[in-house]
């Protein structure tokens, strides 16, 4: 077979990513306040983009923001229009190997699992933090004046992570009290929800969290007492410690994983700054939904076009010119690509609002599994795209503020195996159930098991203890001593 060189032709398709699709791909992804971040810098490095009104009128200026639902033929036109400008937004990550620079969440890693979304009741603006949260359980924990005064003297030296920042010995000081007084106020503190708070160390910290779990024998001491050694892998070293073996170890480290080391964190801090919705949602006068992006979170922006002419009619060189018209493609592709991005907000929410309305009419009883991919769907979009829109994104309605995360939930299957309900719905009846136990009859697991059952949901032992951590109950064993120290108050 003769070797020569030789002229072929072929015809191939290719997906490529312009640095302007890019950016307004990111976009998506983008909390209102970094959107007013990138704004501000984009007007900082563009003379021809200035703050425009909300209520200014769609003309030269390209489109301004609205908050009326978008008609489905336009924004399917819109995002999927020909030319550079109207590249679609909506892109199968397949095709490319972008997701390293985005750092979003991708499809694959948030496909509708619920299992760590917080419960409906810590999504409102008012979630407690952790000083009111213990403050609240203080009062039930004793009928002492003075114990109680020196508990929320103790709760007021807690660090973020839950940790007492001060020795015992100066509290004592500074309150001029017994130094026992001090160590009752510590036990009654560390006795208080979430386990763990109040520890001065992070071997103590884990430990009250053994002992909750019945978990702290001589065993698990020396392995708390040894945590330096955990750490730098030490394992043989360990095992003649702990007297135990290969599988009880690893059994032993296993527990240790699933205890917090920072109880605290699970609350709201003080300093935080309150959620601003990008979406309302409120009941229309002719039934079903009205729904609006929040016109506070909307980008502001039109093109000065004739301060674009005056720069351009005057004595401007070649080089000046060129520049100019950079600046004024920029400028035009920005205000569209925020008109884009808005549009896509909406018409995601108003899926989610329709596949979830027995939520917004019923409230999380009613909620239904779901996952991008049945959204991506209904819509003809990508997972990323979906993915990308409802990160860092909260809607608000009569029943709350909540992060459109929230409506992808993982699916129970139900007892009679038709259909499945939602896991959210699961831990709500989880709740319900322990908020109606008897004090004298605490539900252990096995029984909440069969409570559920009974209700249609059929669920496994550590299927039902994870949901119940996961929502901030405690276990039976827990429950029964704070209930029986609330009686006794």
């Amino acid at each position: 077979m003769a070797l020569g060189p030789r002229l072929d032709l072929r015809q191939s398709q290719s997906l490529v990513m312009t640095p302007q699709l890019q950016q307004a791909i990111k976009l998506l992804a983008l909390s209102n306040l970094e959107i007013e971040t990138f704004i501000s810098d984009a007007l900082d490095n563009n003379p021809l983009l200035e703050a425009g009104e909300l209520s200014q009128e769609r003309g030269e200026e390209g489109p301004a923001a609205d908050t009326t639902p978008a008609d489905p033929t336009s924004v399917e036109l819109m995002m999927r229009g020909a030319g550079e400008a109207d590249s679609p937004l909506d892109i199968d990550p397949a095709a490319l190997d972008r997701d390293r620079d985005t750092g979003d969440w991708s499809a694959q890693s948030y496909s509708g699992s619920g299992e760590d979304l917080p419960d409906i009741d810590e999504r409102g603006d008012d979630e407690p933090t952790l000083a009111e949260h213990l403050e609240a359980q203080i009062g039930a924990a004793t009928r002492d004046p003075q114990c109680a005064f020196i508990t929320r003297h103790l709760v007021g030296q807690l660090d973020e992570a839950g940790y007492l920042t001060v020795s015992l010995r100066e509290v004592s000081q500074n309150l001029g009290v017994l130094p026992d007084k001090v160590e009752e106020a510590l036990a009654l503190l560390q006795s208080l929800d979430p386990t763990g708070v109040g520890a001065r160390s992070l071997s103590e910290c884990l430990a009250l969290q053994a002992m909750e779990a019945d978990r702290y024998d001589p065993c698990m001491e020396r392995l708390l007492d040894n945590l330096d050694l955990v750490a730098r892998g030490s394992f043989p070293q360990l095992k003649r410690l702990c007297q135990v073996d290969d599988e009880d170890l690893a059994d032993m480290l296993d527990e240790l994983r699933s205890y917090d080391p920072k109880p605290g964190l699970r609350f709201g801090s003080a300093e935080r700054a309150p959620v601003v919705p990008d979406i309302l949602i409120a009941p229309g006068k002719a039934g079903g939904w009205d729904i609006a992006l929040n016109q506070a979170t909307l980008p502001r922006l039109i093109v000065n076009r004739g301060y674009y002419v005056e720069l351009r009619g005057g004595r401007a060189d070649k080089a000046t010119k060129s520049w100019l018209g950079e600046k004024l493609a920029d400028a035009n592709w920005l205000v569209k690509a925020l008109d884009q991005r808005q549009k896509t907000i909406l018409k995601v929410a108003s899926e989610i609002v329709k596949l979830q309305q027995g939520f917004f009419e019923r409230g999380v009883s009613a909620l239904k599994p779901l996952t991008l991919r049945a959204v991506a769907e209904a819509i003809d979009m990508h997972e990323s795209t979906v993915s990308r829109v409802t990160s860092n994104k909260y809607l608000n309605c009569p029943r709350g503020t909540f992060e459109l995360k929230y409506f992808f939930t993982s699916g129970v299957a139900a007892a009679d195996g038709e259909g499945s309900v939602s896991a959210e719905t699961v831990k709500a009846q989880i709740r319900a159930l322990v908020d109606a136990e008897d004090p004298k009859a605490i539900l252990s697991d096995d029984k909440l098991v069969e409570l559920l059952k009974e209700k249609g949901f059929d669920l496994a032992r550590r299927t039902v203890a994870k949901y119940r951590e996961a929502i901030g109950i405690g276990s039976s064993v827990q429950r029964r001593r704070q209930k029986k120290l609330a009686r006794i108050a």
